[in-house]
Order: C-alpha cells, then sequence, then structure tokens
C-alpha cells in the first residue's frame, strides 16, 4: 500500500524511479493546446492500478492456488515475492529506460510484457510455471510503473496536473486496499470453473483496451542526461534474489550450510554493488544508484526505517490471508471482506495526515508505526486466545487500527525521506524510495514465511492462530524499530507543495 503522498512530493515533474526530470526534460511531443484529455490519464492509471493490484491480490489466492498445484510453502511465498523482487530490482532501470528510449514506448511494451506474463499466470500447469510468469509480470511492471509519473507530468500542466497526482495516489490506495476483497470475489464467483487463474486473466482485456489507446493518447517524451547503469542493475537484482532465495529454501530445507553460505554470498555483492556505485559516481557516470544521497542523515536514516516498516507491513498481509482461509475457514470472499477493515483505518489515517502534510515532523511520523506495532501486539493476544472457534468479528476493531498505524505512517514518512533528498537528487531519491518500500514488503514476506510455517507443525487448522500470533512477534518488533530509526532522524522537513 504505497503513499498518497508520493504523488505530491514529485509533483516537480521527477519521474518515478529515473534519473532525470519528467516535464522539464523536452518531450518530444508536448502536450495539446487547452486542457488536456483525460484519456492520457485513465490509461496510465490504468497500468498503475493492475500492477499494485497484482501484487496484493495474489495474497487472498494462496491458499487456493497451494491446493490447486500442490505448492510447497517455499513456492507459495514464491508466487508473492517473485512478483515483488523483480518489479523492485527493474523500478530504477525501468525508469531510465523511459528516460533514454521514451516514456509512452517503455509504458507500451512494459504493459504487453505484464499482459502476456498474466496470461501465462492463468494457464500455468504447475508451482514452478506459475513462479516463472509471476517474475516476468513483476518485470513487465517494473518497465511500466516508472513511466507513468513523467507521462502525467508531460501531459498536464498546473492545476490539471496537481488533480492528475491526487487521482493517482487515490488510484494507488484503492488498488492496495481492495486487492484482497477483489481476489476473494473473484475467486468466489469462480468464472469458467477457473477458480483463482481469474485474478490473473481478468488483466488481458484491460491490458488490450490500455494498448489500444496508448498511441492516441499519450505523447512521447525522453528525459535529459540519462545513462544506463546495466552493471549495477544486474548487481541489484542478483543481492536482492539471492537474499530471498536463502531465505525461502532455508526455512524449507531446516538451514543447511549453503544456505547460510548463500546469505553471505547476498552479503558480499551487496558489498561489490556500493563499491561499483561509488567508483561509477567518481567518474560521473551516472550510477543506478546516487551514493551521495546517503550522505545526508534525514535521507539515509529515513530510508532505512521505510525498509523496516515495509518488511513488517507487506508481509502481515500474506500471513493474515493464510491465517483467515486455513486455520479459520473463511471462504477467499469472507477473507476479503475482513481486510476492507484495514483500508477503513488506512484511509481514514490517511485523510487526517494529509491535512498535517505542511510540517512533516520526526516525532509524528514516530507515532504511526507504534500504533501499528499496538494493532499487532492486540492482534496476536486475541487470535491465540480466540483459537479455532471464536468469532473472527473480534478481529475487526484490531484490524482498523492496524490500518490507522500504515496511514499515519506511509505518506508522512515518504515525505520526511524525501525532504531530506537534495532538489538536483530527487528523480534518484524517489526512485530508490519506491524500491525500497516494494523491496521491504517482497523480503517481509519471505521472513515471515520463516516464521510462520516451521510454527505450524504439520498443517493442523489448530495451529494456525498460534502460528500468526507467533508471526506477528517479530513484526512488531520490527513496528517499534521503526519508530526508533524515525525518531533519529534530525530536525523536520516540510513537504514540498
Amino acid at each position: 500500500m504505497t503513499s498518497e503522498a508520493r504523488p505530491r512530493v514529485l509533483a516537480e515533474g521527477q519521474g518515478e524511479g529515473t534519473g532525470g526530470a519528467a516535464p522539464d526534460s523536452a518531450p518530444a511531443a508536448a502536450p495539446s493546446a487547452g486542457t488536456p484529455s483525460a484519456g492520457a490519464l485513465i490509461v496510465v492509471l490504468v497500468g498503475t492500478f493492475i500492477t499494485v493490484l497484482d501484487f496484493f491480490i495474489a495474497n487472498v489466492a494462496i491458499p487456493a492456488i497451494q491446493a490447486d498445484l500442490h505448492a510447497t510453502s517455499a513456492q507459495a511465498q514464491m508466487v508473492i515475492v517473485g512478483y515483488g523482487v523483480a518489479f523492485t530490482a527493474g523500478l530504477i532501470t525501468g525508469g531510465r529506460l523511459g528516460d533514454l528510449y521514451g516514456r509512452r514506448r517503455m509504458f507500451a511494451l512494459g504493459m504487453a510484457v505484464f499482459m502476456l506474463a498474466s496470461a501465462a499466470c492463468s494457464f500455468a500447469g504447475t508451482a514452478d510455471v506459475l513462479i516463472v510468469a509471476r517474475i516476468a509480470q513483476g518485470a513487465g511492471a517494473a518497465l511500466l510503473v516508472p513511466q507513468v509519473l513523467g507521462i502525467i507530468g508531460t501531459v498536464y500542466t498546473g492545476p490539471a496536473r496537481d488533480r492528475a497526482f491526487n487521482v493517482y495516489g487515490l488510484v494507488i490506495g484503492l488498488a492496495g486496499v481492495f486487492g484482497q476483497f477483489i481476489g476473494g470475489a473473484l475467486i468466489t464467483v469462480d468464472l469458467a470453473g477457473m477458480s483463482w487463474r481469474t485474478i490473473f486473466l481478468i488483466n488481458i482485456p484491460l491490458c488490450l483496451v490500455s494498448l489500444a489507446f496508448v498511441r492516441r493518447t499519450i505523447p512521447e517524451s525522453r528525459g535529459a542526461g540519462a545513462r544506463l547503469d546495466l552493471v549495477g542493475a544486474l548487481l541489484v537484482t542478483a543481492s536482492l534474489g539471492l537474499l530471498v532465495f536463502a531465505l525461502l529454501e532455508g526455512q524449507e530445507r531446516g538451514w543447511p550450510v549453503w544456505v547460510w553460505e548463500c546469505l553471505a554470498g547476498a552479503a558480499v555483492l551487496l558489498a561489490v554493488t556500493v563499491l561499483h556505485l561509488r567508483r561509477r559516481a567518481a567518474a560521473d557516470r551516472g550510477p543506478l544508484i546516487e551514493p551521495s544521497l546517503f550522505r545526508v542523515r534525514l535521507f539515509s536514516v529515513g530510508l532505512t526505517a521505510t525498509v523496516v516498516y515495509f518488511l513488517a507491513m507487506g508481509s502481515f498481509f500474506f500471513i493474515l490471508a493464510l491465517y483467515l482461509q486455513l486455520g479459520r475457514g473463511l471462504s477467499p470472499l469472507e477473507s476479503g471482506l475482513l481486510f476492507l477493515a484495514v483500508g477503513a483505518g488506512y484511509f481514514g489515517a490517511s485523510i487526517g495526515s494529509a491535512r498535517l502534510a505542511a510540517t512533516v515532523t520526526a516525532r509524528r511520523v514516530a507515532v504511526g508505526p507504534l500504533v501499528l506495532a499496538a494493532g499487532y501486539g492486540a492482534l496476536a493476544l486475541t487470535a491465540d486466545t480466540l483459537g479455532t472457534s471464536g468469532s473472527v468479528l473480534w478481529l475487526l476493531p484490531l484490524l482498523l487500527v492496524a490500518g490507522v498505524g500504515m496511514g499515519l505512517t506511509t505518506g508522512p514518512l515518504t515525505n520526511l525521506v524525501l525532504g531530506g533528498a537534495a532538489g538536483e537528487h530527487a528523480a534518484s531519491a524517489s526512485g530508490l524510495l519506491n524500491t525500497a518500500q516494494e523491496g521491504g514488503a517482497a523480503v517481509g514476506v519471505a521472513i515471515a514465511g520463516t516464521v510462520f510455517f516451521p510454527a505450524l507443525a504439520g498443517g493442523a487448522a489448530d495451529a494456525y492462530p498460534h502460528a500468526f500470533s507467533l508471526t506477528l512477534v517479530p513484526l512488531i518488533a520490527l513496528g517499534v524499530l521503526a519508530a526508533a530509526l524515525v525518531l533519529l532522524a534530525p530536525g523536520r522537513a516540510a513537504a514540498r507543495p
């Protein structure tokens, strides 16, 4: 559930995940005179909606996928994590490709890849095929999503641009909040007996319609001075991929020695990545990530807090879906309806946070992760007490509290972090922040699985409440740690208009 504040921060025209500015980058085709058509906004928002939706919608389908494809716990996690890792690793590179070869072209290419991968997901006959297709989906999303803000900044100006950014933020929130509900409804309706496959199949007509209007509604534009750092992109992808692989296989295979060697290898790759970025920056060759950003304490501490917070937030949806369906016997639709309580808290708190966005202080931001941790703590105690027989309706107010914590954190933390980035690095900072958010959510699922699945002890239904409660313990600790890190951020940052 990404921030509704991100469009406001980037409204100066910085392309998401790119190395250059969007509207200030001499677009190849200027927007038409007069009031611009809403067509371009609708097209890019369809792409935004389905890519965010597909991270969350799969959570509620995991039990059905496991039963149909006989997936192991590691494979089930990889259905979520594979998409997230591919999406995360490619975000900044996808933005650079848009700057170099045209945002409209890369948007269309990303949507085409996403559509074909969705079709492959829909007809996957094995868990391994589904995982590969999900990784391809994530790669398509990484190519598509970074172009959206650049396109909006090129097509729209003045108040129209502000409205477009606000709608963009709303669409992201809707996709995150209603992803589980939409997935549950599609699985319950069970069109043509396709069960969970419909959650991917629905992307195909949406992509086809959008692709038909891309050239008609969106002018081509490029960024100025962008450079492609392929080595940096490969190193980031390899580091993240090896880390996730080790976490998933470790809990599946009992943590053999080679898993620990993989974790050590991921740390070495990370060190090599840092060295590569520093050398490329020193040679003024446009590194994938600008190292000088980390010299500002507000940005570096805030970015670390963002990763920790999304570790706690992203994994929660995954284990909650498993607990509700496999542990409490709820249908996918009933499970999705309970997720709406989280969404209600999120939206209510987000609206309140937006009113205070003129000044963002570390103390104010730190309240959010603490509320989130409190909600998780109450859920852990209540779920263990209810067992498998107590009414799940007792969870509703606690899910609401957790949603409030998310709403109080996501937008304000985004503003706090980006407020610590120098203006000339705003685009690089926003791309890095997006990567931290998506990567934290994906890796969080892998970490949660190392606690959740071993705690099931055979997978009996009566073990799920305890496994859910036990897994919430490290998530509570992560929430508290995120709050502590935020408090280490110096001073206060004013949100950009």
